[in-house]
């Protein structure tokens, strides 16, 4: 093993364990103060709507670990640099660990709500790099050893010098071994001791109150064969969000605030919410960055307390045309008031197909809206409620190129076949979902190559406010074709033909499908 490779492992192994340590570091100082966290939380909030596209369209709900992953190669690279620096430059190498620790604390303390320890996790994180990096290059380094900004110690001059011994081999690969231990321990022991000491004993001591006004029943012709299942699990329910690590946020400190332009501003604690009247409804939810045909999207069984009912008692004042929820991360969206306000389902949610929220999902508690893209509604951990003016106030998607206001656009999708499927001639199932919330769908068609338009047959639903199945069956012949669907809403607007991309308010065009006949 050459000496610059032993010198990079040096490095990566030092930055390991100072990571390790800064995990374990942020049980005190609050998780999101955690140099990986910090650094990534600061690139969601800064990076340019083009480039936060692309990680989802490409990566989907595991935007956020590839976020976190390519910024654990970049420093893994700086540190492997900063090793191999070291061996001739040792001062240049502490600028650089330096910088690194610089770079942390700047994240750690900019983040929405940083506590005053927030620096801490870096400040030792980097001070501990220090002399791990040099007991790793001692044990790199030949016969008498690293000595800080001596040539000599590099061993340049005679390359045979430069090999170790078998036994100084060992004696560096074992401290390579305990390095990688203690990043494990530290970065594995205080992820979960955040997770333990945060929230999740208070999740599972969560009682849920009943409901007011209990959900209808789902009647037993909602599901249609082949489509996914009408009520989407939570283990199964999409999640998009900007959160690197969803907050950890414990019912009993838990404070929403209303406020802005408003006659009667009000806080709320969680105890108060719970007294609340409390409704149950069943609402399909949808991401914006949905493509056609796509499954960023589903169902579930929310319970919460009307968002109308907060507004009428805080009374927003005259122009005061936008709801800005704000979570406990400092994410924003913004919410028509007159759509908070028109009578439909939007809640402040606390409950989950019949659980509290998952911590993912927003506990302890999350907003609702039906017929809204959750950009512009969907805020997660929430809490805040600003009444405010669209033009006085950009949320967290709008200057990114989003509309400000997205209202669901009437879409359908086929489940089954699936692209590129193939089937035995004869009668062929053709199924699917179509969604319109808080419009409803009216009728859905399907269409075959060039063929007449064939109006399928819908199940039955629970309301407007959800997604609703269909299924067609298809006098399949032999042969390659395409199956492609549409759905008209309740208003009687049929969706546009006309291929768009999520951005800037949601995707169109038909989702068509290739099946081959045999």
């Amino acid at each position: 093993m050459k000496l610059s490779v032993r010198a990079g492992l040096s490095g990566v192994a030092a930055a390991a364990v100072a990571l390790g340590l800064a995990e374990v570091v942020a049980v005190l100082a609050g998780p999101l103060s955690a140099p990986l966290l910090a650094v990534g939380g600061v690139v969601v909030d800064n990076v340019p709507g083009p480039v936060k596209d692309v990680g989802v369209a490409v990566f989907g709900v595991h935007d956020k670990t590839a976020l976190i992953t390519g910024t654990a190669i970049l420093l893994a690279a700086y540190a492997w640099g900063l090793g191999v620096v070291a061996v001739r430059h040792w001062r240049l190498a502490l600028a650089g660990i330096a910088l690194f620790g610089l770079i942390g604390v700047l994240a750690a303390v900019t983040r929405h709500d940083a506590g005053a320890l927030a620096a801490l996790p870096s400040v030792v994180g980097a001070a501990v790099a220090v002399p791990v990096l040099h007991l790793l290059l001692r044990l790199a380094v030949p016969g008498r050893g690293f000595v800080p900004e001596d040539p000599a110690s590099s061993a340049d001059a005679d390359p045979a010098a430069s090999r170790l011994d078998a036994e100084d081999r060992r004696r560096f690969l074992r401290a390579l071994g305990v390095a990688a231990a203690a990043t494990a321990l530290g970065g594995i022991g205080g992820r979960l001791l955040t997770s333990s000491r945060a929230v999740t004993q208070a999740r599972q001591a969560v009682r849920l109150p009943e409901p007011a006004a209990p959900a209808p029943r789902v009647p037993a012709a909602a599901q249609a064969r082949g489509a996914v299942a009408y009520v989407t699990s939570n283990d199964d329910f999409y999640r998009i969000d900007t959160a690197l690590y969803p907050p950890q946020i414990d019912p009993s400190t838990w404070r929403l605030r209303v406020h802005g332009m408003v006659r009667n501003p009000i806080t709320l604690t969680w105890d108060e919410l719970l007294r609340r009247p409390m409704v149950q409804r069943y609402v399909t939810l949808a991401c914006v960055s949905n493509e056609v045909g796509g499954d960023l999207i589903g169902n579930a069984l929310w319970l919460g307390t009307p968002i109308k009912q907060l507004l009428d008692e805080v009374q927003p004042l005259p122009g005061a045309d936008q709801v800005v929820q704000r979570s406990s991360d400092g994410w924003t969206c913004g919410s028509p008031t007159a759509v908070l306000r028109d009578g439909r389902d939007a809640l402040l949610a606390v409950g989950m197909n019949g659980r509290p929220l998952p911590v993912e999902h927003g506990f302890p508690v999350r907003v609702v809206v039906p017929g809204l893209y959750g950009y512009v509604s969907a805020c997660k951990w929430i809490t805040e409620i600003e009444l405010t003016r669209f033009a006085d106030f950009d949320a967290y998607w709008v200057p990114r190129g989003w509309s400000q206001r997205a209202p669901v656009k009437t879409e359908s999708r086929i489940d089954t076949p699936r692209d590129g499927a193939s089937r035995t001639a004869g009668t062929v199932t053709v199924a699917g979902v179509a969604w319109a919330q808080h419009r409803g769908i009216d009728r859905v068609e399907v269409q075959v190559d060039d063929g007449p338009w064939q109006t399928a047959t819908l199940a039955s639903t629970v309301s407007a406010d959800t997604w609703r199945q269909w299924s067609w069956q298809w006098p399949a012949t032999a042969g390659e074709h395409s199956v492609q669907v549409r759905a008209t809403d309740a208003t009687g607007e049929t969706q546009t033909s006309t291929p768009a991309p999520p951005d800037p308010d949601g995707a169109t065009g038909y989702h068509r499908v290739s099946v081959t006949i045999t």
